[in-house]
């Protein structure tokens, strides 16, 4: 099984060094450092790591902000580790889409489950995100298949299932999705009543 690729953040060079050698000692290997918001960003672009560890306070861009723009581009699940954890900053990182949030000083055993329930419940995320666009695709193709079927009635007077038959088969015979085909009927509709 491949190691866990993680870039860590935190604008103190000690504190870095530090979190390295205990994330290297639970067997996950640190890919790149950053001492500032803007940095973390580009590198997780660059090298998209399995998680982003970093620190609230950093100079540029704070490490809630460099979560959100992680989590919006979908790059890497955050866990934050900070000394700070009154109400408004983790109200703030649970709203930029934060997976984990660990108070300083932590245990080095509470690091790791705290990175794979990271780890996880992004993966559950994309997939959601996943299942949704999917959802979505599906219910437009039917509400285009479903236009184009009236519209068959409408002008070749056929049945319902006789209208979707022939998308079926002009389908079949032109190697296109039923999706497309009805697509192009309704098109061809369209510029015939514009004659």
């Amino acid at each position: 099984m491949p190691q866990t690729r993680i870039v860590i953040a935190d604008d103190e060079s000690l504190i870095r060094m530090n979190l390295r050698e205990t994330l290297v000692g639970l067997g996950y290997l640190v890919v790149g450092e950053a001492g500032d918001g803007v940095s973390v960003i580009n590198l997780a672009r660059e090298l998209r790591p399995d998680v982003v560890v970093m620190d609230i306070k950093m100079p540029k861009l704070d490490g809630i902000q460099a979560a959100k723009v992680l989590t919006e581009e979908k790059i890497a699940p955050v866990l934050l580790l900070t000394a700070h954890s009154d109400k408004e900053l983790v109200e703030r990182a649970r709203d930029a889409g934060v997976v984990g949030y660990l108070s300083k000083p932590f245990r080095d055993s509470d690091l790791m489950p705290a990175l794979e329930i990271a780890r996880a419940r992004f993966e559950e995320f994309l997939t959601l995100e996943q299942q949704v666009g999917d959802l979505k695709e599906t219910l437009e193709t039917r509400k285009i298949i479903e236009r184009a079927k009236g519209m068959l009635m409408d002008s070749q007077g056929l049945k319902e299932s006789e209208a979707f038959r022939k998308i079926q088969q002009l389908s079949m015979n032109t190697r296109k999705s039923m999706r497309e085909v009805a697509s192009a009927l309704l098109l061809a509709n369209q510029m015939e009543q514009q004659k």
